[in-house]
Order: C-alpha cells, then structure tokens, then sequence
C-alpha cells in the first residue's frame, strides 16, 4: 500500500490546541495550511483511541507545527523564522514534561513501527555548528530501543564516495522497513558546504556540462535530491527533515562556552570559527535550498534552536506525531495459526512447577 493511500484523510484543518498556547501563534493564518499529513481536527478520545493507532498516546499537550513547516513553493528569508521562538512554552520546565511525554509516546511508537515491520523512518538533521543536533538525537532518542534505530553522520566522503553520484552513500544508509535512519547531516551537504566552498568540486565526479556551471550544478542537485525522497516515499519510508535555526549570537556564545569549560573543550574546532566567517553565504546556501527542496511529501521544518529545551520538545514531537499519523498497528496472528497457539499455551500451562 502506497503512502498517499494510508493517509488520504481528506480535507486537512490546522489544529491549534497546544497549551500553553502563545496568542499570536494560534491565531497566524499566514501560515498556509497545505500540508497532506494533517488529520482532520477530531475529537481526542477518537484520536488517540488504540483501536485506530495500535497504542494510545500519552500526552496531553498538542504542539501546532504549522509555523515551523516550509511550505512547497515558498521563497525562505531565515529572518523571518525566530531562533529564540518557543511556542508559548513558558520555561524549560514546562518544555521537559512536553519532551517526556513524547519520549515515551515516542518509544511505543517505534515499537509498533518495529513490529508492523511496513514503514522506515529517516530523520534528517542539518544545522550550523552548535546548533545542537548531537543533544537532540541524545534526548529525543532516549527511550527507543537500540536496535532499531541508526545514526550515520556524514563527514567528508572518502575517495571511493567521490567516485559516485553524491546520492549513492545515503542510499546505503537507508533503513529497512521497521527501522529509524537519523543523518546527522546529511546528503544535503552536497548543496550546502561545497557551495560555500566551491573548491571541493574539484575532488567529486561531475558531469563535464556541470563543472563549469555551479548555478545549474545546483539546481539539478535538488532535483535530484527530490525526486531520491520521492522514490524513498513510494516505499513507505517516510522522511522527516530539520533545520535548527540558532541565531549567530547564540552559537557565539556556545563556542564560549566550549573555550572556558575544560569538560567542553573537546567539542570546540578551530575549524568552526573559521566556517563563522561564512555566516552569511550559509544563510543564503540554506535559504535556497529549504526553497528547492521542501516538497508536500518531505516538507522541511525549521526549529528554533536558541533554546535547546524547546528544540528537543518541538523535534521530538514531530517526529512522534508523523509516526502516530500512519495509523499503524501490532500484527495479527491469522486465524489458520490460532490452534497453534493454543497448543502452545496448553503445553505450556501443562508443565510441572
């Protein structure tokens, strides 16, 4: 069964019953409500009933994502999305009993993916340096079981990935169905670090009618990095993309951070102060690629990252809710396999002490 077909719910409406709700988020009907994997505003119970999901959610808050969606289309100016933004969640307090409810819903959730073994999952998270995706994945991913999940970070290719399409290395990160893939970067580097630094083209295999033009090299890539997450969706894996939006005086601040704390010295590069000085090509390099490439079946989102407890809240919800939206539940043992069953218990219950 296709994707589209397991979640054509008919006609999506916003849902904005997040408490504590900030005012001006609920009533922003600037954000156009296009998304195909909204469901139709329901009642709760129904919801989360575990007739119709296979497990029944936890939570009680209810995290509008609309404003953090880039819908298809749209030209993306990053000034317009606030890093320090945290959805009418008052303090971290607040935002961790959120994430624990997810973390656990979270968990459930993966096991009925696990089990009903029809969907993979692939996480993808791009950020700047200290925006914290090493913290996210530790705590969004806290709860679920280690076998299911992979984490893959994609660094500089090796001399035999230069050899290939730049898509043939996240081909082999994909996971199989029942599994959750989280890039921690990703492919997307290839449109994002290479074009702030042209010359590491020179290393990569590119079509001759490519090399010399970096403006269209560019634009097929995103084709081509489209149309990848469009095959990956007609095989039921579905992809969840994350940008984590820190502002440069908070990644200013983290790298600080990293210098006076001798625990945190590890994590400092000198390499990341040099890439701050390309701040502003990064912006533009992200700003055109969250344009090209956010489409209605793997939309990205761009979460504010200046508060790391509303990052992980926010992601960690996404990623629960979109697993939920599948509809997805525990196999059924047929009926020609019953008797067996029922042998076994016999056997069983019929054992010595």
């Amino acid at each position: 069964m296709g994707l589209q077909a397991t979640l054509d719910v008919g006609e999506p409406k916003i849902e904005c019953g997040h408490q504590p709700v900030d005012e001006a988020t609920a009533g922003a009907s600037w954000y156009p409500v296009w998304w195909p994997l909204v469901l139709p505003a329901v009642d709760l119970a129904d919801r989360f009933d575990s007739r119709f999901l296979g497990f029944v959610m936890s939570k009680q808050h209810h995290l509008d994502h609309t404003p953090f969606l880039v819908p298809p289309g749209k030209k993306v100016k990053l000034k317009d999305y606030d890093p320090e933004y945290t959805s009418g969640f008052k303090n971290k307090d607040e935002a961790k009993d959120a994430l624990l409810d997810d973390v656990s819903d979270l968990a459930e959730a993966q096991n009925v993916l696990w089990a009903a073994k029809e969907f993979a999952v692939v996480i993808v998270l791009q950020a700047l340096d200290a925006a914290g995706k090493d913290g996210t994945i530790k705590h969004v991913m806290s709860g679920v079981n280690p076998q299911g999940v992979h984490v893959h970070s994609f660094k500089a290719p090796s001399d035999e990935e230069r050899l290939h399409h730049f898509l043939w290395r996240p081909t082999r990160a994909l996971p199989a169905r029942g599994e959750i893939a989280i890039f921690n970067r990703s492919y997307y580097e290839e449109v994002l670090v290479v074009r702030v630094h042209p010359a590491f083209l020179d290393s990569q295999w590119i079509p001759e009618q490519l090399s010399k033009d970096h403006k269209r090299l560019w634009k097929t890539r995103y084709e081509e990095i489209n149309d990848f997450e469009a095959l990956s969706q007609r095989n039921n894996m579905i992809v969840l993309k994350f940008f984590l939006n820190v502002s440069k005086k908070e990644q200013r601040k983290r790298f600080l951070e990293r210098l006076d704390n001798p625990e945190k010295n590890w994590k400092f590069s000198h390499a990341d102060v040099r890439e701050r000085a390309h701040w502003d090509e990064y912006q533009d390099a992200y700003e055109d690629m969250l344009s090209a490439t956010s489409t209605e079946i793997a939309p990205w989102y761009v979460i504010p990252a200046d508060k790391k407890w509303f990052t992980r809240a926010c992601v960690a919800d996404i990623i629960t809710r979109r697993i939920e939206k599948l509809g997805l539940k525990y196999p059924t043992v047929p009926e020609s396999e019953q008797a067996a069953l029922a042998e076994a218990r016999a056997k069983l219950e019929a054992e010595d002490d």
